[in-house]
């Protein structure tokens, strides 16, 4: 077994989106070989609907899938194929804009007026940037939900983890999407396929990561049975943890506990030429999709 390093810790940033949406970003827009196949990723969480009520209106997106997942409130979506619905707490939408699709999202809060969701972007490779667009729309109540004997609970949205299959498939990254909890003072360790990129993004409470790059692969400075936790190793809140290779991940929960999204995809290895919601392999196509945009013919007709 190989613990995979540590190779960055970063808080997600703020930023804006849409028509005016304040996020926090943990990823996007940069290197798109970091985190190979995701592009990236994006935190909505707000207390004050003036911060989300305008929402993502219509816009394009091609040669990518986008993964929302609702935690608070609710998300309507409606798009260029007819397609409308609305996702709720707990909710996911996997929309596969493969050749091309105009959508639009638009965020409300619950009863409290709080919004909370995420958004990952996973290119697709060359061989499927075409494909006709589709959406699965996934209900809370089928996403299966796994609890160990030490409380430590796995919700699996794609993938398969503890004898649980997620029920999102089809997916071109193949991917493991896991929203974890693990109880205070728990450690815990997560397998993960070595071939695959990999990310924890912690949202909830605080926790340390074993990195096998510290010397005997110490988690803590002073760890004794019993001793309280040295604060100053945890990641908290919006803390974007990047992974190296290896077979498996290990964390330690803080006194308040951690909940956390463990997220791994194969890598396409492939040139990416990007704008914006538009991912292509070169710069060619992605003026042809722009041109398509301008003239009308982004949309095509299904066959």
């Amino acid at each position: 077994m190989s613990i995979r390093p540590t190779l960055e810790t970063r808080a997600a940033q703020p930023t804006m989106e849409g028509a005016g949406v304040k996020l926090h970003r943990a990823f996007g827009f940069q290197d798109p070989s970091e985190l190979d196949p995701f592009l990236l990723f994006d935190d909505f969480r707000n207390e004050r609907p003036i911060d989300f009520e305008k929402g993502f209106p219509w816009h394009p997106h091609r040669g990518i899938e986008t993964i929302t997942y609702v935690l608070e409130g609710t998300v309507a979506h409606s798009d260029s194929l007819g397609n409308n619905g609305t996702l709720g707490a707990g909710d996911v939408q996997w929309m596969t804009a493969g050749s091309g699709i105009l959508h639009q999202e638009m965020p409300h809060g619950n009863a409290r007026g709080q919004m909370h969701g995420f958004q990952l972007w996973g290119n697709l490779p060359s061989a499927q940037k075409m494909t006709a667009p589709r959406y699965q729309d996934v209900t809370s109540d089928a996403i299966p939900e796994v609890i160990d004997d030490d409380g430590t609970m796995v919700r699996v949205i794609t993938g398969e983890f503890w004898g649980k299959r997620g029920p999102v498939d089809g997916i071109a990254a193949d991917p493991q999407y896991l929203d974890v909890t693990v109880p205070a003072g728990v450690r815990k360790t997560f397998k993960i396929d070595t071939y695959r990129r990999a990310f924890a993004y912690i949202f909830q409470g605080a926790g340390a990561f074993l990195d096998a790059s510290r010397p005997s692969g110490i988690l803590l400075e002073k760890e004794v049975a019993g001793e309280e936790l040295n604060i100053r190793d945890m990641s908290g809140d919006r803390t974007l943890v990047r992974f190296g290779t290896g077979d498996e991940v290990t964390v330690q929960a803080g006194p308040d506990g951690l909940r956390f999204l463990l997220i791994s995809g194969a890598p396409i290895d492939e040139p990416v030429a990007w704008h914006g919601p538009i991912v292509m392999n070169t710069r060619e196509e992605l003026m042809q999709a722009v041109r398509e945009l301008n003239n009308g013919t982004f949309i095509k007709p299904a066959h």
